[in-house]
């Protein structure tokens, strides 16, 4: 894990203990902020230790890889509480005049008025719109200081996650492998070499379902989630047929 050394995986490890055991001894729900994939290892690395408070994990959205993880759960507090994520839509005020705007430029403004990094989610673009998940604290500061990207004035809305992504579908596609082996699936799909695929897996840049994959001959399976970090995103689903020569179509669904 590359985005976080030694003594950050040490603290979150012990975070996630105290939060699990204030769940448990309090009786109520407890949150972590949203959790990068690298972060989310230490949780699946602990999980078992922390199986009595009960936990769950969310986005805002299933597509959404950054999540929080919610300790406590129904069947041992009696109640059900929804995850504290906002979502909020960002247009531009004058479409036609508007910069053309990245995910960068985005996740930009809103880090430049001072807001800390855990407490974002995933940002989706949809033509000139961004879709930003985050925690609800800081949805009221957002919506009266987030003004302008770049050279674009711009709109702030409440939205929810099911209605602002609704047009945000993968694009299927169709690739030739020699199996849906996993590191096979990568290098054609990104047009890299195997070596290169290979190298990613070993710099831990390979997530499946929000799990860290170093088994490069994983045989995907149908609705897996991969994160090919620095690449892109896709789902897997499924073989689509075989070739004359024997080898195999299979259908993904890329993210752009």
């Amino acid at each position: 894990m590359t985005e976080i050394n030694d003594k950050e995986l040490l603290q979150l490890k012990n975070r996630l203990l105290e939060l699990a055991d204030k769940s448990y001894s309090r009786g109520i729900y407890t949150y972590t902020p949203f959790l990068s994939l690298a972060q989310q290892q230490v949780f699946y690395a602990v999980k078992e230790e922390l199986s009595y408070a009960g936990y769950g994990m969310d986005g805002g959205a299933p597509v959404c890889e950054r999540k929080i993880i919610r300790f406590g759960s129904p069947e041992n507090l009696g109640y059900d509480e929804e995850y504290p994520i906002a979502v909020i839509q960002i247009s531009p005020v004058m479409p036609k005049f508007a910069d053309k705007l990245t995910h960068r430029d985005f996740l930009g403004a809103v880090m430049n008025l001072g807001i800390e990094r855990s407490t974002i989610g995933d940002i989706f673009v949809q033509g000139q719109c961004g879709i930003l998940f985050c925690q609800q604290s800081i949805v009221p500061y957002l919506m009266e200081n987030l003004h302008q990207i770049k050279h674009t004035n711009i709109n702030c809305q409440t939205a929810s996650g099911e209605i602002a992504l609704q047009s945000a579908e993968p694009e299927k596609t169709t690739v030739t492998v020699s199996s849906a082996r996993i590191d096979s699936v990568i290098a054609k799909l990104y047009h890299i070499s195997r070596s290169q695929s290979l190298a990613l897996f070993g710099a831990d840049r390979i997530f499946v379902n929000g799990i860290a994959v170093e088994n490069n001959s994983y045989q995907l399976k149908k609705e897996d989630a991969v994160t090919v970090r620095g690449y892109g995103k896709f789902l897997y689903y499924g073989q689509a047929g075989e070739t004359k020569k024997g080898k195999e179509k299979v259908s993904v669904g890329v993210f752009g």
